[in-house]
């Protein structure tokens, strides 16, 4: 007979984050900490709210990538840039453990709600600031977006065809990185805290995360000289690595980082004497000689059915995977084994799939408690919760700071 753990609290309880930010990476942070159980109250304009409202497809008129991002959190409206809503912010500030922003350098400093004050209202404040850029240097006061981080930081020099444009992802990727590493951020701020009592700033610009994600190209062109080429789906450190088309025109993509599956691969297709080749030996030396090595994959692959290719490529412990796309994702058995799109039921639309917390813990795991929610809507129980009675809201709102 087996019994149920019980239940369990999530690791992040009792920590109160204020989420004052938009598009993406600072609302993305405060999601994957209200996914592990933080109180999460986000914060925004009361006629401009977080444009990820009406990013992409909606449903009923209602935005689908919102219910993604505002998951797991509360919605209240403040218009910090009025007496009332600064007050306010300050009072809410003093019972938060993390605020997360990600105006303009200056802007907060402008409503008198930069880290003096907001330090002075709360010691142990995390203030979490994500910008484009930092908060100094030249081009710090500029708009900074995701794009202009993935054009910058050299991801798009190297994405793409040889010969070809530059290529930029076609979704928030250096957001996106910049969220998971605003996060870990946080948690270090947190952990630093613990041992001295206080709280500090955080200083997020996008355009450094995606910079270690592009691994070690820095390093390279300092010791060597060498600038990565664009090389469309192949690596300059091994091969064959490429996508493939199989006989019944669906794709697979090949890797072969090891030596080992590199040999594996060739045994597969039929060229062991390649194997016994001197460049073989060496994955940058397989990368020089990938026009041969793909004719050899490539025309294997090419006379085999896409199922046929996994279940040869499997039984010979090459690595492969299917080319998938969104309709993939959504049936594949290993990620219906891990629960990762998991769904979630929501007043508005019903059930909805969605991607599920970020990791498994085995004792104190994340969960989806509710899809984002309508703008505003926890507002008055949120400063109810402060102390602010009915006549001070209802103040609040003729001054339009709600």
């Amino acid at each position: 007979m087996t019994h149920a753990k019980p239940p369990t609290t999530p690791p992040l309880t009792g920590l109160r984050v204020l989420d004052l930010a938009t598009l993406f990476a600072g609302p993305l942070a405060a999601t994957m900490l209200g996914d592990f159980g933080a109180e999460v109250i986000k914060v925004e304009h009361p006629s401009r709210p977080d444009p990820s409202r009406g990013h992409g497809p909606s449903k009923d008129g209602v935005g689908l990538w919102w219910k993604l991002l505002g998951r797991n959190k509360r919605t209240m409206t403040l218009d910090l840039s009025t007496p009332g809503g600064r007050e306010t912010l300050l009072r809410l500030g003093a019972t938060a453990d993390v605020i997360v922003e990600n105006f303009r350098p200056g802007t907060l400093e402008k409503w008198d709600l930069g880290w003096q004050e907001l330090s002075e209202a709360n010691p142990r404040l995390v203030l979490t600031r994500v910008t484009g850029f930092g908060q100094f240097g030249p081009y710090a006061r500029r708009p900074g977006f995701g794009t202009l981080a993935e054009a910058m930081s050299g991801f798009a020099a190297v994405t793409g065809e040889p010969g070809g444009p530059p290529t930029l992802p076609p979704f928030g990727l250096a957001d996106s990185i910049a969220g998971l590493a605003t996060a870990y951020a946080v948690l270090t701020a947190l952990a630093a805290r613990e041992r001295t009592g206080r709280g500090q700033v955080v200083d997020m610009a996008i355009i450094e995360p995606i910079l270690t994600v592009l691994g070690p190209q820095p390093l390279w062109y300092d010791q060597l000289g060498f600038v990565q080429p664009r090389a469309g789906n192949r690596s300059t450190n091994n091969a064959p690595r490429n996508t493939y088309r199989t006989a019944d025109g669906r794709w697979v993509a090949v890797s072969t980082s090891a030596q080992s599956i590199a040999e594996r691969v060739l045994r597969l297709v039929g060229r062991p004497e390649l194997i016994a080749e001197p460049w073989f030996a060496s994955g940058t030396e397989r990368a020089a000689h990938a026009d041969v090595l793909d004719e050899a994959v490539g025309g294997w692959i090419a006379r085999h059915t896409r199922a046929e290719v996994i279940e040869a490529f499997e039984k010979a412990e090459a690595a492969i995977a299917p080319i998938q796309d969104v309709r993939d994702v959504m049936t594949d058995p290993q990620y219906a084994a891990l629960d990762t799109l998991t769904t979630v039921e929501d007043p508005e639309l019903g059930p909805l799939r969605m991607q599920n917390v970020l990791f498994r813990l085995s004792e104190t795991p994340g969960a989806i408690s509710w899809a984002g929610r309508p703008h505003g809507a926890d507002t008055d129980a949120v400063l109810a919760e402060l102390g602010l009675t009915e006549r001070e809201i209802t103040t609040l709102r003729k001054e339009g700071a709600l």
